[in-house]
């Protein structure tokens, strides 16, 4: 599977992986801010943004595009930024392919199974009427009878995309990732170990992270440590892009 992508500019190269429901624009302003020193890769992981759509979805099938991608690119090391489910497509190529993982950054989520928390979500996108659709603005009103968070409105609003005969679709394969919901909340993680630098990045006001559990992290990766960002939930680079940035120079740094 070939994934689309964007390149910015020169020096080690940085592969960054978004979120689920996300997609490779939601982090150009932190792409462009490290561009400055390296050399960044913004990917789609399969079944969101402009990348294809496959009725196959799993961890072990998106690090297996990313590794392709990476060769496909000559990227046989780099560092790895992911984002949620895109941290634990991170972490589940540097267990299974270290030597191409020089550093590893894991943003806001962790090597374990979680409980579902977007059901209302997805069934507000599935309720979404596509094809009678007239504006934007009507898909924004209907989100918005069951999902109040603003930023999450805004951020799913992203993913719509005007059809030229009329209506809307969604860029991402929501069929898809719905039926693969709870694999995604899994851990599936190989009995593996990554031995390299890791750097668990936690959005204070978020509980995706929780640093009591740093040892149950280190199973997998015995360097991990923790880098808290106030004033921050689980869109840190969105919510405090610059301190999230100092992290990453700061860890980057440390090679």
């Amino acid at each position: 599977m070939k994934l689309n992508f964007k390149q910015y500019g020169a020096g080690k190269p940085i592969v960054i992986m978004h979120g689920m429901f996300g997609m490779l624009d939601n982090w150009q302003y932190v792409a462009k801010e490290l561009a400055e020193e390296y050399m960044v890769f913004l990917v789609d992981l399969r079944n969101h943004g402009k990348s294809p759509h496959s009725e196959e979805f799993s961890y072990a099938l998106m690090a297996d595009d990313v590794r392709q991608f990476m060769e496909d690119n000559w990227l046989y090391e780099a560092k790895l930024v992911g984002h949620s489910m895109g941290g634990k497509v991170a972490m589940q190529l540097a267990l299974e392919e270290p030597d191409m993982v020089e550093q590893l950054v894991v943003v806001d989520i962790a090597p374990k199974h979680y409980k579902g928390n977007h059901e209302r979500i997805i069934a507000a996108m599935q309720s979404l009427p596509l094809r009678k659709l007239g504006s934007r603005s009507e898909a924004e009103t209907h989100l918005r009878k069951s999902i109040e968070e603003e930023g999450v409105v805004q951020f799913l609003l992203k993913n719509l995309s005007r059809e030229r005969t009329g209506g809307y679709r969604w860029k991402m394969n929501l069929a898809v990732i719905a039926s693969h919901y709870q694999e995604i909340l899994a851990n599936s993680l190989p009995e593996e170990q990554y031995e390299g630098p890791t750097l668990f990045i936690q959005g204070l006001n978020s509980k995706y992270i929780n640093p009591e559990e740093l040892s149950d992290y280190q199973h997998y990766f015995p360097s991990a440590q923790i880098a808290p960002i106030a004033a921050a939930g689980h869109w840190v680079h969105a919510e405090q892009p610059q301190a999230f940035l100092d992290s990453l120079h700061k860890f980057f740094a440390q090679e």
